[in-house]
Parts: C-alpha cells; structure tokens; sequence
C-alpha cells in the first residue's frame, strides 16, 4: 500500500509553513536533532521492509482469489498500517532534527504525487470498463471511482451496518488507502506541534496515549453492527498506524550507545520469528472479517492493537538486526525491488484483476492469472505513471 515518496530535502526547512524561523524573530529556533539524537542517523531505507512489503502485498492477493485457504489474510493489511506509521514517523524526524521543523505543505506534495496519480488510473480504467462493458465486476465503478479519488471509501464502508453493498466495487479495496491518508492528514501537524512544544519524552508519551485511546473507543462502540464501523474507521484504526510512530520516536530518541537500545535490539531478534509465525497463523485460521463468535469481539477491542505489537516487533527486529537471518532473507533483492518498487501498483491492479478475471467467469488457474496479470500492470503503472512522478516528488517545489 501506501509508500513513503523517500526522505525530506534540505530545501523542506520549515516549521508547517516551508520556511526556518529568522535570526532574531524573537523565537530561538530548536537546536537540530533537539532530544533525538538518533532520527537523522535512523532515516535511512532499510531493505527488510521492502521485503516486507513483498510478503504482505502477496498475502493480500492471495487472501483475495481464495478466501477460503487465507481466511485471515487481510491482516497483513495491519502489518501495512504498522509499517507505514513508522516510516512517515521516521521521515518526519529525521527532518526535524536535520533542519528544527517540518515543512507540512512539501511533505503533502510528494505524498500527493506518490499516491495520487497512479491512483486515479486505475480510478479511470474502472470507470471506462464500468461505461464501455457489461462486466458485472464493474457495475457501478463511477461512483466508486470518484469515492476512491477522494479517499472516502473507508467512510461509506463504515456506514454500512449489515453486509456491504456493491457501492464501492472493484475498488473496495481502496478503503485502507482512505485510512492510511487520513492519517498522513492528521498525524504530521500533530507531530509537528508536540515536537516544537513540548520536551522529547513527552512527545514519546503523548504518542504512546494517542496509541492506547483508539483501543478504548474501540470497546466503547463495539456492538455487533458496529463491525464495519470499527473495521474501516480511521479512528478505529489508528492505534495500528500508531503503534509504528511509537516505535519510530523510541529508536530517534536513543543514542547508538544507549545501553536500552542494545535491550531494545536483543529482545526484537529473539521474538521476531515467534511475531511472524503468530501473524502467519492469524492469517492461515483467523476469519478476521467473518463473524468468528467470541474471537470477534476480542479482535475488533484488543486485537486490532495485538497485531499492532506483533507487527512493531518485526519492524524493530528488521530495523535493529539487518544481519540477522530474517532481514537477510527479507532483503534479498528480487523482495526488496518488489516491495520499493511495484508493491503499491499490485496493491492498486489486483482487486480490480479479480473483479476482472471472476466477471470473464475464469475458474481454473485464478491464483496464476491473477498474479501475472497483475504484476504486468504494476510494471505499467511503475514505469509510465509512477516513476516520473516520483522524480517529480524528490525535487523541490518551485
């Protein structure tokens, strides 16, 4: 899903506005690196999470062609929310401690052209298909279209209070890009204010509450037929996104030589293999979206922040052990060229390749077909729409 568009330049210097405050304006500005000493050291790409990507987009595909095998195979959708949380965070950070700010208005640029543009292809094929075909998977598709562009499918799926309607089609998938987006809107001026008001360990506090209130709001509005609400809710949800921004503030705040990190580091090597295999458990017998009896009500309160703890594990382990043997294997380099490069593209194609494929009435070979068919696409959308606006994000606004 949703990628950083790479780290912030020099020429993003501000403090929300673009701009460094003056000498002498009557604010002194913070000092760089103000009580993260580690976030610009800490802001580089680290290849285990690319692999990541890879792992997590296949398993979204698959759990889509057969459901039945991967019951719980939207919960690699979670691991995409604790993923994204920590590298936004960590972009952030590492901007303010370069410069002593964050310049809101060029970080919204490079999400929008990131994000945006391959968007609204796929927006646009689903809409020509929807007008110039009978296929029934795209029945619909331009109202779909137009609620995706604006990142409102997690809404209208949220209102939803039985099973959900056909509303949002070949691109219902894109409700978790709505959340994810809602959140890059929210957290960075947020951010942006406790770090500039507040002491470091504060900020590292406030984020840790922020994280634990979606948890209690959960358990406040769960009631049956408030599953989908709940599920598709960005504040629902944010405790996910959350718990990658904790996990981004506590590694920038300790220095190389803190002996709490060599702690730190430890315990993620010995409990990440243990964290996966929980994950890939979840995703092989949890009906996550199903009604599972007593185990849904655990998921929609505590569970949702269960897989976030799991997910920040693999993150730090992948993040503190590049040597170790799970981010050897996640950083090889046909995983990590998928997961920089083409999976926001197969997350994008693969939903509507279904609809597709299911609407020609394929039966036969579906896993196969959907994948290749869905990776050309991927390649098509990274090299004609992607890439030259990814040139386009890294160089400074005029």
């Amino acid at each position: 899903m949703a990628q950083e568009a790479g780290s912030a330049t020099a020429e993003d210097s501000g403090l929300g506005t673009g701009k460094a405050e003056p000498r002498g304006s009557g604010r002194p500005a913070p000092p760089r690196g103000r009580g993260f000493p580690s976030a610009a050291a800490r802001g580089g790409r680290v290849s285990g999470l690319d692999g990541l990507r890879t792992v997590a987009v296949a398993l979204v595909l698959a759990y889509h062609v057969a459901p039945d095998v991967l019951p719980g195979g939207s919960v690699a959708v979670d691991v995409f929310f604790t993923l994204s949380g920590f590298v936004i965070t960590r972009l952030l950070l590492a901007e303010h401690a370069r410069t002593g700010g964050i310049a809101l208005l060029p970080f919204y640029r490079r999400r929008w052209l990131r994000l945006v543009p391959a968007l609204l292809a796929l927006c646009a094929v689903c809409a020509a298909l929807s007008v110039t075909t009978s296929l029934w998977g795209f029945d619909g598709s331009l109202r779909a279209a137009g609620l995706s562009a604006l990142f409102l499918v997690n809404v209208v799926r949220a209102a939803d209070p039985g099973p959900y309607d056909d509303l949002t089609g070949p691109l219902a998938h894109t409700w978790s890009l709505g959340v994810e987006e809602q959140f890059y809107l929210l957290w960075p001026p947020v951010l942006l204010v406790l770090l500039r008001y507040v002491r470091a360990r504060t900020v590292l506090l406030c984020t840790a509450a922020l994280c634990a209130l979606p948890v209690l709001w959960r358990c406040a509005l769960w009631h049956p037929d408030a599953a989908h609400r709940i599920y598709n809710g960005t504040d629902t949800r944010a405790d996910q996104l959350l718990a990658g921004a904790l996990l981004a503030v506590v590694l920038a705040r300790l220095r190389a030589d803190d002996p709490r990190l060599a702690v730190l580091r430890t315990w993620a090597g010995r409990l990440a293999w243990p964290a996966l295999g929980l994950l890939a458990l979840v995703a092989w017998r949890m009906p996550v979206t199903a009604d599972a009896g007593p185990w849904t009500v655990g998921w929609y309160t505590v569970g949702f922040l269960l897989v976030a703890a799991l997910s920040a594990t693999l993150v730090a382990a992948l993040a503190l052990r590049p040597g170790e043997g799970l981010s050897r294997l996640l950083s090889l380099t046909p995983l990590t060229w998928v997961g920089r490069n083409l999976s926001y593209g197969v997350y994008l194609w693969h939903y509507p390749v279904v609809r597709l494929l299911a609407s020609l009435g394929m039966r036969d070979g579906l896993l196969p077909a959907t994948a290749v068919l869905t990776v050309l696409l991927a390649l098509l959308s990274y090299y004609v729409i992607e890439a030259p606006f990814l040139r386009r994000a890294r160089r400074p606004a005029a």
